[in-house]
């Protein structure tokens, strides 16, 4: 019987081949994860729903950075034999509330996100520079940008995901030099990009299902507030995180307050 499945990655990529990008391949970076797998597969398991892991690059890292490989997911679950119906992909610094609704009720069977509320002057800056230099000036509408930390598809997206990692590998040098030079994101924009040029009909569920940049709205606190009026919660953006400490302390005491207290 297929089944709804969250996909997600957890590689050990042993730091980065280049200089600017080790913060976000350190072994520190990795450590809060078994708190997102492990909300996650709570969830999975009371919403009859499969949770995936990959645990192994499928090429070396300075061939594809490991975000852009998360694309090549319907023929990962197809090698795997893994009969699918939805898919959540969700990224690995994000925590689910025990009480959070099915969303795969939600999605209509469109490509699924939620709008990108966070640094508006980032994503702007990112749309512009990676529209300049790898769209030929083609942008997408800002107001439907989405965060790919929880993105949800279905096999009529399978040649989408193809036309993504084909986009890639056929630009794959500019887009590494805008990610090294100009600290724009790495797959998020393009994909952005790529869903409006591909005509995706796209669906937006609320904020409180992709909750980002948390800090900078006053959510991210002792209280966890957050915790009260959302049901995802995504760890990123977080101020003075040297060795990723601080995200570790509040995905630690999120996990520990939804799943354990």
């Amino acid at each position: 019987m297929k089944k709804n499945i969250i996909f997600m990655m957890d590689v050990d990529l042993k730091g980065s081949t280049h200089e600017s990008l080790k913060h976000r391949y350190s072994d520190s970076r990795r450590a809060p994860y078994k708190f997102s797998i492990n909300s996650w597969k709570k969830w999975a398991s009371k919403n009859n729903a499969e949770l995936f892991i990959l645990n192994e690059a499928l090429m070396p890292n300075k061939d594809m950075g490991i975000c852009w490989q998360r694309y090549y997911l319907f023929d990962i679950l197809e090698a795997n034999n893994i009969d699918y119906d939805q898919i959540a992909m969700v990224d690995a610094d994000t925590i689910i509330h025990p009480n959070c609704p099915d969303f795969f009720k939600l999605t209509d069977n469109k490509f699924t996100g939620v709008h990108c509320d966070a640094s508006y002057d980032w994503v702007i800056r990112s749309l512009e520079n990676y529209s300049r230099f790898a769209f030929n000036d083609f942008i997408s509408k800002f107001y439907n940008y989405i965060d790919c930390g929880f993105v949800v598809v279905n096999q009529k997206h399978k040649s989408f995901f193809k036309t993504i990692t084909d986009f890639y590998h056929n630009n794959s040098d500019i887009l590494k030099e805008i990610e090294t030079k100009l600290h724009v994101g790495t797959d998020q924009t393009p994909v952005n990009i790529l869903v409006e040029k591909e005509n995706i009909e796209l669906k937006l569920l609320p904020y409180e299902f992709n909750m980002v940049d948390m800090v900078r709205k006053e959510l991210l606190n002792e209280n966890l507030t957050f915790s009260d009026v959302g049901w995802i919660y995504q760890f990123n953006c977080i101020p003075n995180n040297k060795d990723n400490k601080a995200t570790y302390y509040w995905m630690e005491k999120t996990y520990k307050h939804l799943y354990e207290n």
